[in-house]
């Protein structure tokens, strides 16, 4: 590992999963129960909670975690701080019963956690969006009331996107609050897995990833960041390979805007690609290669990339020290690991 005699910044790694045991069990009720019809949820949960093998039960053991073993973890591999999110794919395979009921849970359990270790942890709240009245009261409580520090979106919500108009009113109250919505990758629907399940790609491999950029694509597309200037958006994996595309982007969606050739594509204030530098962040989890991570920086500008682990799905000293060998100066690697995130997510520990 890197020598921390010489680091005078702090490590926060801000996409860090979590789940209380109780949803735990729950999602194993259902998959025993076969009362969630969705093939990604079976593919994804039945693997870790299914499977004998060491590294998924690895990780669900430590998603579960007390607070002193995650936290021996993160001493492992040299990491201060985390801001803790419930993990993929939370409470949007669940109805509006259960989903209420595990993110009000979720909330108070990561609230008391971050109290206790305020040094240590962070967290995002959780919501059902299945009933958005609901989501609303509970985002409002865990930021007003807990301190939690922005909204997780564990991707589509039952093949339903956040750029839908019935999801308005809880991007205005995260605009009202003035906290993040964070964008994290999910099996994608039973709309478009097939392929990529028949495949063995509908995991991290690259089903997460085409799902989630398709998401963040509506999102910009559909003038959601127009209607909700004040909104921030935090995205994983270096943008889920959207800054890879930013120049074919722009390029197609100006001829589809002039063509008028679909009615979703309308004009948008800017160019689809400038949102990365007014509205987006991205983090690096699961992402810690150095020409990936140098070529972001570069086309979205360096303070729009924050340092992430995806603990405990990714979990490697390896990379930390990958990353703290990126070729930028100590400034810069300061705003990297550290400044960026208190900047994006209110930290003040």
């Amino acid at each position: 590992m890197t020598d921390d005699n010489r680091r005078t910044h702090l490590r926060i790694a801000t996409e860090e999963a979590w789940a209380p045991s109780e949803l735990i069990a729950l999602y194993r009720r259902h998959l025993s129960e076969r009362t969630i019809d969705d093939i990604g949820f079976s593919s994804l949960m039945g693997y870790f909670l299914g499977s004998t093998h060491p590294q998924p039960q690895a990780v669900v053991a430590r998603l579960q975690s007390a607070a002193e073993e995650r936290i021996a973890d993160m001493d492992a591999t040299g990491i201060d701080h985390q801001v803790l999110a419930l993990t993929a794919p939370g409470t949007q395979v669940l109805d509006a019963r259960e989903g209420i009921d595990i993110a009000r849970l979720s909330n108070d359990r990561l609230a008391a956690l971050s109290r206790e270790h305020p040094t240590r942890f962070s967290a995002l709240a959780a919501v059902s969006f299945e009933d958005v009245d609901a989501a609303v009261a509970e985002l409002r409580r865990a930021v007003t009331e807990l301190g939690l520090k922005g909204l997780i979106l564990n991707d589509h919500i039952r093949g339903s996107y956040i750029d839908h108009p019935r999801f308005a009113p809880l991007l205005s109250e995260l605009e009202s609050l003035d906290v993040p919505l964070y964008l994290h990758p999910n099996t994608p629907p039973d709309s478009m897995i097939a392929p990529y399940h028949e495949a063995g790609l509908d995991g991290a491999v690259h089903g997460f990833g085409a799902s989630a950029g398709l998401h963040l694509l509506r999102i910009i597309t559909s003038g959601v960041l127009d209607r909700h200037l004040g909104l921030r958006v935090v995205v994983g994996h270096l943008g889920e390979g959207l800054p890879f595309w930013l120049h074919r982007i722009d390029h197609m969606h100006a001829k589809q805007v002039a063509s008028g050739r679909y009615e979703s594509i309308k004009p948008l204030r800017q160019a689809p690609s400038a949102y990365f530098s007014s509205q987006i962040w991205l983090t690096t989890s699961g992402m810690p290669w150095a020409p990936a991570i140098m070529f972001t920086r570069e086309v979205i500008g360096a303070d729009r990339v924050m340092y992430a682990m995806d603990y405990p799905y990714q979990y490697d000293a390896a990379e930390v020290d990958a990353q703290e060998a990126l070729p930028i100066s100590d400034a810069e690697k300061a705003n990297f690991f550290e400044r960026t995130a208190r900047r994006v997510f209110s930290l003040d520990f």
